[in-house]
């Protein structure tokens, strides 16, 4: 099984179901060879040290015991978790859980370590890099093309940041971000490389002085080609998407768009490319981490981009055929094509005893 591990005040049971549940149509969807996974603790990571924070990992990886394992539930980082805690995730399973003859092979109870510790090239950035893969298959269909392309972000942690960072490379251009300490707007651009060096340095965007700050209710509002959620769950609801002026909203975070917003979106004539399909790039180059592990093998950063493209571009067409097959939204078509792969493997194995 695959899925991240996740430390915020409002983790709760039925949300960590949920998201368990969208990482197995996001494996199936992928072709990864693994089920879904989550899990997670209800603590705010900001009020820490880091020696709490170390001590909170260690004992909850002490109490997840054989509930992990590099042969069975491979974790990897999501809100609020990053590589340090991954690599003493790792370290507390060798040095304590693992068995001693195997313990070479315990570096791989998680993924999106560190590369000094096992990490693989491109780990940082692959939920966005996987996402701008998405868009090279899904763009010519929405008659836009990256450059000049003009989007607006919700979120700048990890995944926000490297989506606007890969996306400006490409000709594309930020024009408004928000994240919880506000949003900010610039009538051309804003440089998401300073940006991130600014976020990075005070812990978020406010204060950043080569864009102007704005109220939240206007930042929805800014026309632009991509609107991108790249936060928590649930963000966009009705009233924020009456106010969206966009042709395509793109899920950068899982689940960010209630029900009744996404029909109101499709009803308008918005694109809506869901979460499962946008940000599988995170799980494949978790996936490719842990093979490179198992085969003590170190891959270029290039191969790794390559092999995710790979994947991203056919997992992409996947949606699209299924969305032509059965005349439905992208959003159907990806549970679609996740559930026929899910299908076939239980017709084939049957039910035993």
């Amino acid at each position: 099984y695959k899925g991240g591990i996740r430390y915020h005040p409002h983790v709760e049971l039925d949300e960590i179901k949920a998201l368990a549940a969208l990482m197995t149509m996001k494996c199936s969807l992928a072709q990864l060879p693994m089920g879904g996974a989550k899990g997670g603790v209800q603590t705010d990571p900001r009020y820490l040290s880091n020696d709490e924070l170390m001590r909170l990992t260690r004992r909850f990886t002490s109490a997840l015991g054989a509930n992990i394992g590099p042969d069975y539930d491979i974790p990897a980082p999501d809100v609020g978790t990053n590589a340090q805690i991954m690599a003493w995730i790792a370290d507390t399973y060798m040095m304590s859980l693992s068995h001693p003859g195997n313990r070479q092979h315990g570096q791989s109870v998680v993924t999106g370590k560190p590369p000094e510790f096992g990490g693989s090239a491109g780990r940082d950035k692959a939920t966005g890099q996987g996402l701008v893969y998405v868009l090279e298959q899904t763009l010519p269909e929405l008659g836009l093309s990256f450059h000049q392309l003009t989007f607006s972000l919700i979120g700048f942690g990890n995944v926000g940041s490297w989506t606007a960072r890969l996306l400006a490379e490409r000709g594309a251009r930020l024009r408004a971000v928000m994240d919880r300490s506000g949003a900010l707007y610039h009538d051309h651009a804003i440089d998401p490389t300073a940006l991130a060096n600014h976020a990075q340095t005070t812990g978020n965007i406010a204060g950043f002085p080569h864009a102007q700050p704005i109220p939240v209710d206007q930042f929805y509002s800014i026309p632009v080609d991509l609107f991108i959620p790249a936060a928590l769950e649930q963000m966009v609801n009705l009233d924020k998407a009456r106010a969206i002026n966009c042709k395509a909203l793109v899920e950068a975070a899982n689940a960010p768009t209630t029900p009744a917003a996404e029909r109101y979106l499709l009803e308008k004539g918005v694109t809506v490319l869901p979460a499962i399909l946008c940000n599988a790039g995170g799980v494949t180059v978790s996936y490719f981490e842990w093979k490179q592990n198992r085969q003590a093998e170190t891959w270029d950063a290039d191969v790794v981009d390559d092999q995710l493209r790979k994947h991203m571009h056919a997992a992409a067409q996947r949606v699209r055929l299924a969305a032509h097959r059965y005349r439905c939204d992208l959003r159907t078509a990806a549970y679609c094509a996740a559930l026929e792969k899910i299908d076939r493997v239980y017709r084939l194995r049957g039910i035993f005893p």
